[in-house]
């Protein structure tokens, strides 16, 4: 079980990235806007790819007490199906751990469907639900899980953009832990902080030719005198 120190630490956690998101500048928003950036670094941002790295804790939520916090890492790729949607899938690394009880390695990989409703803001928050698979180290033990989270991610430059998530995850087991107790599965908690870094363009421009017709050139506003 968690204790209330946890469930205290999971809440501020939780709180923080709404708090950010609301006390974020809305001026500054509508000034950071993609074509702004666009016009300042002359590239694109938020590209139709992303490669994605974070690092982070996690707590469990099982049969025993006292869970501790433990090291989570997790790398993964994602691909924009539009500007507001994104597919991604990653691997995570992870330990399950009790006080004086158990501490042991896990792994997930994840798959998600994420939706990012600001895409034009240089600032924007995020959330994210889908499923995966979980498993122990080499695995000796493997089970399937949902999970669903939130955050927020800031461009600090036209390609890399710094984030901060949590997520649940509920797991379709009771022996996540090694101990069968109760009436519900194993679920845990992880937070991280990470960078996403982005590639690939979502659409190609086509260079004019100097002489080359287009509709202004061919019908313009003010027409030479005879």
């Amino acid at each position: 079980m968690i204790n209330r120190t946890n469930l205290y630490s999971i809440f501020c956690v939780i709180f923080s990235l709404f708090f950010i998101q609301k006390t974020y500048s809305q001026e500054e928003i509508k000034r950071s806007t993609i074509e702004t950036f666009n016009r300042s670094y002359g590239v694109e941002v938020r590209g139709k790819n992303t490669f994605s790295i974070a690092a982070g804790t996690v707590v469990t939520n099982g049969d025993y007490a006292d869970a501790l916090y433990e090291v989570y890492m997790h790398i993964g790729y994602k691909r924009f199906l539009g500007p507001y949607a994104n597919i991604n899938i990653g691997y995570n690394k992870y330990n399950v751990a009790f006080k004086d009880v158990l501490n042991e390695g896990f792994m997930s990989f994840d798959a998600n469907l994420e939706i990012v409703p600001f895409p034009k803001n240089i600032f924007s928050p995020f959330i994210f639900a889908g499923g995966g698979l979980n498993a122990s180290n080499y695995f000796e033990e493997t089970d399937s899980k949902i999970q669903g989270g939130a955050g927020f991610e800031i461009l600090v430059s036209p390609l890399v953009g710094i984030k901060l998530f949590a997520e649940y995850n509920m797991t379709f087991t009771d022996e996540l832990d090694g101990r069968i107790y109760g009436i519900s599965d194993d679920a845990f908690w992880r937070a991280a902080f990470g960078l996403n870094i982005y590639f690939g363009r979502r659409g190609r421009k086509r260079n004019i030719k100097r002489n080359e017709p287009t509709v202004i050139n061919s019908n313009p506003i003010i027409h030479s005198k005879n």
